[in-house]
């Protein structure tokens, strides 16, 4: 039977950026899609598929307290520089539930500069869509060990 006190709660979810906790981040995602060719066989009505290739997207969502962001995903604006390629790790931790959940995230380049963004009245918040190209698993969820 369900627990509910091992469902994970995202308040206790975090994004570190060289090995900084990103305290104004209340929103993380990402994702690995799997790209697929159809492969038809003789003999058979179904059809099979074969893996040709994975694509890592994902968004992190937060307050917006710096232009630090902007700054470096700016670079690539710069004929004279590249652009800004780094590493997120994203965490899951909620003391009731059954582990840590650590994800990191390789050769991450965001899809947009975020330069400038508001509303009067309301916090000023920025949403940075990004791509990624590889994860490692640092945690798993594991049952206690009662």
């Amino acid at each position: 039977m369900l627990d509910p006190t091992r469902i994970i709660n995202g308040a206790y979810g975090y994004v570190y950026h060289d090995g900084k906790w990103l305290t104004n981040i209340k929103s993380a995602e990402a994702n690995v899609e799997i790209s697929k060719e159809e492969v038809k066989r003789a003999g058979t009505r179904w059809t099979a598929h074969k893996v040709t290739g994975l694509s890592g997207t994902g968004t992190i969502s937060g307050y917006k307290v710096t232009s630090e962001f902007a700054e470096r995903i700016g670079t690539i604006a710069d004929d004279k520089k590249g652009s800004f390629i780094t590493e997120l790790i994203l965490k899951l931790e909620d003391p009731e539930s059954y582990g840590a959940y650590r994800v990191r995230l390789k050769g991450v380049t965001f899809d947009k500069i975020p330069l400038l963004n508001y509303e009067v009245g309301s916090l000023v918040e920025e949403e940075l869509p990004f791509s990624f190209t590889g994860y490692e698993l640092l945690d798993k969820l594991t049952p206690d060990e009662d």
